[in-house]
């Protein structure tokens, strides 16, 4: 062995060995707390300094709506929509929040007698405008005649879609753009109902308008 591996020692004739072997391990504890500390006082300082921002709270700004023929004094951020405002902070969750991108209709509301979908108007934008929901439909306990007509028709099923729906069923008459079948269906195609209800949700609708369904 000693003429193959000339400079290789048995282990007792290694000098030192349990020294050495507590040094490394003194060094290695040594070394692991002198890199782990700062760490650590720094995590915690960092974690000091950062307080919690409220993203509610951060630059809002006192905001008079008018609602349902009530006026609503809010303190929101100019980035919170309509539908956030109606349903998170004026409890009115009668508007639904379906994709949040204004492609099913489930939001809609009327501001100024116009249909819109509240998830793409900043509550701001309707500032000084009269805005409608589904909760201000009915009068009292008589309900509208499109609550009444998807009622009778049975114009709903899971009902999450339903507001939306009669929201803009009710504009669509006042527009007139209900005055054939073909029509009301063009009209109302912006609102989806995926429990499929359509020719109910037609039939509630061409009601109210004055004429009968085809078929």
């Amino acid at each position: 062995m000693s003429d193959l591996f000339p400079d290789a020692q048995p282990e007792a004739a290694r000098p030192n060995d349990g020294s050495r072997r507590t040094f490394m391990q003194q060094a290695g504890g040594i070394l692991g707390f002198a890199l782990a500390s700062p760490i650590a006082s720094q995590a915690e300082s960092l974690a000091g300094k950062l307080a919690p921002v409220n993203p509610v709270v951060s630059g809002a700004s006192p905001l008079q709506l008018s609602i349902n023929g009530q006026v609503r004094n809010l303190t929101l951020e100019p980035r919170v929509t309509l539908l956030d405002a109606l349903r998170e902070y004026l409890d009115l969750t009668g508007t639904k929040k379906g994709c949040d991108h204004g492609q099913c209709g489930a939001c809609t509301v009327h501001v100024d007698g116009q249909r819109v979908n509240s998830c793409l108007t900043l509550a701001v934008m309707a500032k000084g405008k009269e805005i409608t929901t589904i909760e201000g439909l009915a009068k009292g306990d008589a309900l509208h005649p499109m609550q009444e007509a998807f009622l009778k028709h049975d114009g709903f099923q899971c009902g999450y879609c339903t507001p939306g729906q009669i929201m803009s069923g009710v504009a669509c008459v006042k527009e007139g753009h209900a005055t054939t079948d073909g029509q009301a269906r063009e009209w109302m195609s912006g609102n989806i109902c995926r429990c499929g209800a359509y020719p109910n949700i037609l039939a509630a609708v061409r009601e109210v308008a004055g004429q009968p369904t085809k078929g």
